[in-house]
């Protein structure tokens, strides 16, 4: 009997030192990234103070100046565009798919959802040039620039070429939709149909069951689903780089030409070695992409965690 039990006791205890070991492995492999990139950034950072690399506006490799605001600031231009275009819509969309739409409906469109999270970027990155630029250099920034003039972020500055800011956000935006509509949804359709059939019973409206009932009962997943799409946004590459302008500049407004951080990376890795520093500004503009990626996860994740405690009050 104890020769039987024993050999089951070492296999459940191996299984829980595995789990416990996979289950490190993912925070460790991220603290050696950051440790492996800052390493990699030292060069800079003796010659160059954190605050005059991060303040700096001047990005001219040629003459050892490297300012990464501008990069900073696109970055953040871009991903706030594309949330604020896109997070309404998905949580309509998500909230019509769980409340409203029929089966057959339900049936059609949910394929065609996750269909749009398979297609590759440059597909989306040759959309945003043929489609998504022409609109904005010709009929948007024009509409913005003769009704929208009093708002300087709104409006153009300069004549529009269709690259920009506003560009690179709508392409983003339906890049990150058919994540942010999918988690939205299984939030909304994780909510008890007896929730919704009390409200109902009571007297209340379709539209007042969803406002009053279950949107705040799924509130700590739609955030979630809104978080999920902001770390999306932030680490896209390829079609950000293909329609954003690539220019190292402050915009100043949303028509504005910019340049991520990850465009700078994809840009210019692998060309001008030679040049000192060079190396070493990537690795510290790659080392800044995964802190702003970990300072706004963070952010959001006690943003859930606030919104959860709310909602259990």
């Amino acid at each position: 009997m104890i020769s039987r039990i024993f050999p089951r006791l070492m296999q459940e205890r191996s299984a829980t030192a595995t789990i416990w070991l996979l289950s490190f492995a993912v925070p460790l492999l991220t603290v050696g990234l950051a440790i492996g990139l800052t390493l990699r950034s030292l060069p800079i950072l003796r010659d160059n103070s954190l605050i005059d690399l991060l303040t700096r506006t001047t990005w001219r490799p040629m003459a050892g100046e490297f300012g990464f605001l501008p990069f900073i600031v696109g970055t953040i231009a871009v991903t706030l565009v594309a949330m604020v275009i896109s997070a309404p819509i998905c949580l309509l969309a998500a909230l019509h798919l769980a409340e409203y739409a029929g089966s057959q409906t339900r049936t059609l469109l949910r394929p065609l959802v996750d269909l749009l999270a398979g297609i590759p970027a440059v597909v989306y990155g040759l959309f945003g040039i043929l489609v998504v630029v022409p609109a904005v250099g010709r009929y948007i920034a024009p509409f913005a620039e003769s009704h929208l003039y009093f708002v300087p972020w709104l409006s153009p500055q300069q004549h529009a070429t269709g690259y920009s800011i506003l560009a690179g956000g709508m392409v983003l935006a339906l890049m990150v939709s058919p994540f942010i509509i999918s988690v939205a949804e299984d939030a909304l359709q994780a909510i008890p149909v007896g929730v919704r059939e009390a409200s109902l019973s009571l007297g209340a409206t379709s539209w007042e069951t969803s406002k009053y009932v279950s949107l705040r009962a799924a509130l700590p997943g739609l955030v979630g689903a809104v978080v999920l799409g902001f770390s999306r946004t932030l680490g896209e590459t390829m079609a950000v780089l293909m329609v954003v302008g690539n220019v190292a500049q402050i915009p100043e407004s949303i028509f504005d030409s910019a340049y991520p951080l990850t465009a700078l990376i994809a840009n210019n890795y692998g060309e001008m070695m030679s040049i000192p520093l060079f190396d070493s500004a990537l690795m510290l503009a790659s080392l800044l992409l995964l802190v702003v990626v970990a300072f706004f996860n963070f952010a959001a994740q006690m943003l859930v965690l606030a919104v959860r405690k709310r909602a259990g009050e």
